[in-house]
């Protein structure tokens, strides 16, 4: 009897549980979204080489002189850097750390508050630039409605400055909703994640403008 069972035992195949590792949906969607965003960049890019074909070379130079390629630079290396504090930060909300375990001059031991308010602060630095940047071109006389360059320089730099301004106010949304909770946990490293996927994507597209618009003229 003893050895019928142990037969019937053997005979009885065993089923494993496989674990199937579904992709988060929220990140799904993020990354649809700026899929259709980079369509409108596209779009974009597209209406800038239409206008520099047509417009005639001696003008669009004449135009093109008046950019501070120098400053632009130092601008663009700050946003640039930015996406590498961004990603720090996403380190820090993995490890689910959200704060500092040392002084604020220890930067190693920062978690995921210090690393996006230093994004935050270099994206604003960004933004600052650019809208003294517009100033100075003002004062030489580029304005939008100046010139067929003026119109495509302010609306591909503008929308995009539009883009990096939704991207600081969503770093606001993430510490505001980190300092809230009584505990971090997934909802709250996912947040993060996610806005990093944005920033990171404002950040290549504004490299592919600056190189156009700055490095080709």
């Amino acid at each position: 009897m003893a050895v019928v069972s142990t037969a019937t035992a053997a005979a009885t195949p065993t089923h494993q549980h496989v674990t199937v590792n579904r992709p988060n949906p929220v990140s799904v969607g993020t990354i649809v979204w700026l899929a259709s965003e980079l369509m409108f960049f596209a779009a974009l890019f597209a209406m800038y080489f239409t206008v520099r074909q047509t417009m005639p070379a001696e003008e669009w130079a004449l135009q093109a002189d008046k950019l501070n390629i120098t400053f632009s630079t130092i601008n663009t290396i700050v946003l640039v850097l930015s996406s590498f504090t961004c990603q720090w930060a996403v380190f820090k909300a993995e490890e689910f750390k959200p704060s500092r375990s040392g002084n604020i001059f220890q930067f190693w031991k920062w978690g995921m508050h210090e690393w996006l308010t230093l994004t935050y602060l270099m994206g604003a630095f960004f933004i600052g630039g650019q809208i003294f940047e517009y100033t100075e071109l003002v004062h030489e006389g580029l304005t939008i409605a100046s010139s067929p360059y003026g119109s495509v320089f302010y609306m591909t730099t503008g929308f995009h400055g539009l883009h990096v301004t939704g991207g600081l106010i969503a770093f606001l949304f993430v510490l505001g909703r980190s300092f809230a909770a009584k505990r971090f946990g997934h909802h709250e490293a996912t947040t993060t994640i996610v806005t990093s996927y944005y920033w990171h994507f404002v950040d290549v597209v504004w490299i592919a403008l600056f190189a156009v618009i700055y490095l080709l003229r």
